[in-house]
């Protein structure tokens, strides 16, 4: 059996986790980095999964602009459902930029908050997601092809080998 993990009430597979510590996790659908304990919100996490998320998303996001040809990370958290936190899992994005990649900036949090529950039940529609964020290699922008399986697989072994590099 595969190993899967949870991300509020919805299950996880291996092949979409590239980063992994001792408490958090890496995904690759909308760059969440979460606990590895399911905890609702940002008040609820210990001293040391705050330190190991937010050094995680220092280091994944270093990777990922790169990778991406980005200037500039947004790094979200969403802290209940108030704060327009639509899993009950607390977890921050870290999503590449470029300028005028929106022309509102803050567009970026209405796309996050608008799709995060429908790509949790359809992980294939990723290309919907952040239309128009980083072009070069079309960061979940809809003109990518809906991705399987094994595609994010693949990306989630290309970015996991980046990190170990």
């Amino acid at each position: 059996m595969s190993t899967v993990y949870k991300f509020g009430p919805h299950t996880i597979s291996a092949g979409q986790v590239f980063y992994k510590t001792q408490y958090s996790l890496g995904l690759v659908n909308l760059k969440p980095i979460l606990p590895r304990r399911n905890v609702p919100r940002f008040l609820d996490l210990s001293p040391e999964e705050v330190s190991d998320m937010f050094q995680s998303a220092q280091r994944i996001g270093k990777v990922i602009e790169k990778e991406y040809g980005a200037t500039s990370l947004t790094i979200a958290c969403q802290d209940g459902p108030a704060a327009g936190q639509t899993v009950a899992h607390c977890h921050v994005h870290v999503i590449p930029r470029r300028l005028g990649d929106f022309v509102n900036n803050d567009d970026i949090y209405e796309k996050i908050t608008a799709n995060s529950s429908e790509l949790l039940k359809h992980p294939e529609k990723v290309v919907t997601i952040l239309r128009n964020t980083v072009g070069a290699k079309g960061v979940d922008n809809e003109d990518r092809q809906p991705r399987t399986e094994e595609e994010m697989a693949q990306e989630a072994a290309q970015l996991e080998f980046l990190l170990s590099s």
